[in-house]
Protein backbone atom coordinates (compact mmCIF):
# COMPACT_ATOMS: atom_id res chain seq x y z
CA UNK A 1 0.00 0.00 0.00
CA UNK A 2 1.38 3.30 -0.95
CA UNK A 3 1.88 6.20 1.40
CA UNK A 4 0.08 9.18 0.93
CA UNK A 5 1.60 12.25 2.11
CA UNK A 6 -1.33 14.35 4.09
CA UNK A 7 -1.79 17.90 2.67
CA UNK A 8 -0.07 20.41 5.12
CA UNK A 9 -2.43 23.67 5.14
CA UNK A 10 0.20 26.02 6.29
CA UNK A 11 2.83 24.71 3.78
CA UNK A 12 -0.25 25.07 0.70
CA UNK A 13 -1.20 28.68 2.29
CA UNK A 14 2.92 29.74 2.56
CA UNK A 15 3.26 28.64 -1.27
CA UNK A 16 0.51 30.41 -2.41
CA UNK A 17 1.55 33.54 -0.63
CA UNK A 18 4.81 33.02 -2.28
CA UNK A 19 3.13 32.77 -5.46
CA UNK A 20 1.42 36.22 -5.12
CA UNK A 21 4.62 37.56 -3.76
CA UNK A 22 6.37 36.24 -6.94
CA UNK A 23 3.51 37.75 -9.48
CA UNK A 24 3.77 41.07 -7.87
CA UNK A 25 7.38 40.81 -8.14
CA UNK A 26 7.01 39.63 -11.78
CA UNK A 27 4.42 42.08 -12.88
CA UNK A 28 6.90 44.77 -12.14
CA UNK A 29 9.58 42.98 -13.98
CA UNK A 30 7.64 42.02 -17.00
CA UNK A 31 5.96 45.95 -17.03
CA UNK A 32 9.59 47.56 -16.84
CA UNK A 33 11.22 44.70 -18.91
CA UNK A 34 8.52 45.90 -22.12
CA UNK A 35 8.93 49.85 -20.75
CA UNK A 36 12.78 49.24 -21.44
CA UNK A 37 12.91 47.45 -24.18
CA UNK A 38 9.58 48.90 -26.60
CA UNK A 39 9.53 52.62 -25.19
CA UNK A 40 13.96 52.73 -24.23
CA UNK A 41 14.58 50.77 -27.44
CA UNK A 42 16.90 48.74 -24.76
CA UNK A 43 18.02 44.99 -26.52
CA UNK A 44 15.45 42.42 -24.15
CA UNK A 45 17.90 40.77 -22.87
CA UNK A 46 19.25 43.51 -20.93
CA UNK A 47 16.13 45.24 -20.45
CA UNK A 48 15.52 41.88 -18.24
CA UNK A 49 18.89 41.67 -16.26
CA UNK A 50 17.56 45.38 -15.14
CA UNK A 51 14.25 44.64 -14.78
CA UNK A 52 14.67 41.56 -13.18
CA UNK A 53 16.66 43.17 -10.53
CA UNK A 54 13.24 45.61 -9.31
CA UNK A 55 11.39 43.08 -9.78
CA UNK A 56 13.90 41.00 -7.22
CA UNK A 57 13.61 43.92 -4.47
CA UNK A 58 9.98 44.12 -4.55
CA UNK A 59 9.67 40.49 -4.57
CA UNK A 60 12.30 40.22 -1.78
CA UNK A 61 10.61 42.76 0.28
CA UNK A 62 7.08 40.99 0.08
CA UNK A 63 8.25 37.67 0.99
CA UNK A 64 10.54 39.25 3.98
CA UNK A 65 7.17 40.72 5.35
CA UNK A 66 4.87 38.56 4.16
CA UNK A 67 4.72 35.23 2.21
CA UNK A 68 7.52 33.58 4.52
CA UNK A 69 7.06 35.71 7.92
CA UNK A 70 7.29 33.83 10.83
CA UNK A 71 7.41 33.90 14.73
CA UNK A 72 10.02 31.49 15.17
CA UNK A 73 12.68 33.21 13.17
CA UNK A 74 14.94 32.29 10.61
CA UNK A 75 18.23 30.53 10.32
CA UNK A 76 20.13 33.53 9.12
CA UNK A 77 20.14 37.31 9.81
CA UNK A 78 18.44 39.67 7.30
CA UNK A 79 21.69 41.31 5.59
CA UNK A 80 22.61 37.50 5.25
CA UNK A 81 19.03 36.51 3.78
CA UNK A 82 19.30 39.81 1.23
CA UNK A 83 22.65 37.99 0.08
CA UNK A 84 21.18 34.56 -0.23
CA UNK A 85 18.09 36.23 -2.11
CA UNK A 86 19.82 38.04 -4.89
CA UNK A 87 22.82 34.86 -5.32
CA UNK A 88 19.56 33.33 -6.06
CA UNK A 89 17.67 36.38 -8.27
CA UNK A 90 21.30 36.23 -9.93
CA UNK A 91 21.20 32.77 -11.10
CA UNK A 92 16.76 33.11 -11.91
CA UNK A 93 17.56 36.40 -14.45
CA UNK A 94 20.44 34.61 -16.14
CA UNK A 95 18.20 31.47 -17.16
CA UNK A 96 15.16 33.37 -17.62
CA UNK A 97 17.23 35.90 -20.34
CA UNK A 98 19.14 33.36 -21.54
CA UNK A 99 15.75 30.59 -21.98
CA UNK A 100 14.12 33.68 -23.77
CA UNK A 101 17.06 34.52 -25.93
CA UNK A 102 17.62 30.79 -27.12
CA UNK A 103 13.66 30.24 -27.34
CA UNK A 104 13.54 33.49 -29.58
CA UNK A 105 16.58 32.48 -31.95
CA UNK A 106 16.07 28.81 -32.12
CA UNK A 107 12.44 28.12 -32.09
CA UNK A 108 11.64 31.64 -33.13
CA UNK A 109 9.11 32.58 -30.68
CA UNK A 110 8.37 36.07 -30.00
CA UNK A 111 10.43 37.06 -26.58
CA UNK A 112 7.69 38.21 -24.44
CA UNK A 113 6.03 34.57 -25.26
CA UNK A 114 8.93 32.97 -24.64
CA UNK A 115 9.35 34.69 -21.69
CA UNK A 116 6.24 33.67 -20.01
CA UNK A 117 7.13 30.04 -20.42
CA UNK A 118 10.81 30.32 -19.36
CA UNK A 119 8.93 32.51 -16.04
CA UNK A 120 6.92 29.47 -15.39
CA UNK A 121 9.52 26.51 -15.54
CA UNK A 122 12.11 28.89 -13.87
CA UNK A 123 9.64 30.32 -10.95
CA UNK A 124 8.18 26.72 -10.09
CA UNK A 125 11.56 24.45 -10.88
CA UNK A 126 13.93 26.93 -9.43
CA UNK A 127 12.86 29.68 -7.10
CA UNK A 128 9.86 28.49 -5.07
CA UNK A 129 12.16 25.85 -3.50
CA UNK A 130 15.28 27.81 -3.16
CA UNK A 131 13.31 30.37 -1.54
CA UNK A 132 11.36 28.39 1.17
CA UNK A 133 14.67 25.89 1.99
CA UNK A 134 16.96 28.41 1.74
CA UNK A 135 16.56 32.00 1.57
CA UNK A 136 13.71 32.07 4.23
CA UNK A 137 14.22 28.85 5.92
CA UNK A 138 12.31 28.86 9.50
CA UNK A 139 13.93 27.55 12.81
CA UNK A 140 11.57 24.56 12.55
CA UNK A 141 13.80 21.84 14.26
CA UNK A 142 14.13 21.89 17.64
CA UNK A 143 18.37 21.06 17.12
CA UNK A 144 18.34 24.66 14.68
CA UNK A 145 16.79 26.67 17.24
CA UNK A 146 19.37 24.91 19.97
CA UNK A 147 21.84 25.89 17.78
CA UNK A 148 20.36 29.34 16.93
CA UNK A 149 20.60 30.06 21.50
CA UNK A 150 23.51 28.83 21.71
CA UNK A 151 25.55 30.96 18.60
CA UNK A 152 23.20 33.89 20.46
CA UNK A 153 24.47 32.84 23.74
CA UNK A 154 28.40 32.83 22.31
CA UNK A 155 27.85 36.22 20.91
CA UNK A 156 26.68 37.79 24.10
CA UNK A 157 29.01 36.25 25.72
CA UNK A 158 31.75 37.95 23.20
CA UNK A 159 30.29 41.08 23.67
CA UNK A 160 30.65 40.64 27.76
CA UNK A 161 34.09 40.52 27.03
Amino acid sequence: MRSVRKINRKEVKTFLKAQVSAFSGGITDYGIMIFLTEIVHIHFTISILISGTIGGIVNFYINRLWAFKNQVGYVVSPPNQFIRFFSVVIISITLKSSGTYILHRLVNIDYRIGRVIIDLLVSYGFNYPMMRYWVFKNLSSSNEKKEKIELNQLKYQMDEE
